[in-house]
């Protein structure tokens, strides 16, 4: 009989050994999928920001389109090419009196 109980206290001792790696291995598990996740978290933050900044940019670029859009139906009016004929080349219609001051 002291056999069996020996015996038996041996398995118990593989089991309970069994039994703490299984829960060793299930904790290293969970912490790695745990690190992993905060990370997946940390490069999503960092994704959703940098897509801001792009949403951003597309509405200032579509902002300065329209700015350039106005300017080019402006530059193609008489009062732009008066204006640019007057700065730029000193020209007058010929019934105008040019006054200039004097030094």
């Amino acid at each position: 009989m002291m056999k069996k109980v020996i015996k038996l206290k041996g398995k118990r001792n593989k089991s309970r050994t069994g039994i703490g790696i299984t829960a060793i291995m299930v904790f290293l598990i969970c912490g790695i999928v745990i690190y992993n996740r905060q990370e997946l978290s940390k490069t999503n933050a960092q994704a959703e920001a940098h897509i801001k900044e792009l949403k951003e940019d597309i509405s200032e670029a579509k902002e300065e389109s329209k700015d350039i859009e106005k300017k080019k139906a402006y530059v193609q009016t008489q009062k732009f090419i008066e204006e640019m004929a007057r700065e730029k080349l000193g020209l007058v219609y010929k019934d105008e009196i040019i006054f200039k001051p004097e030094d």
